[in-house]
């Protein structure tokens, strides 16, 4: 006999979280040189 397993709403994806910040950070850093981008990521390390 077969039983269903139910799949719980999960209510923290961390897989999705994370792709999406990175994919910000990567549309932020299109374009810019290394200086532009270590001063990013100084500014905005605390905010990640």
């Amino acid at each position: 006999m077969k039983t269903k397993q139910k799949t719980k709403e999960k209510e923290f994806d961390t897989v999705k979280t994370f792709r999406e910040i990175k994919e910000k950070i990567s549309k932020d850093l299109i374009g810019k040189s290394a200086r532009q981008i270590k001063d990013y990521i100084q500014i905005n390390s605390l905010k990640l």
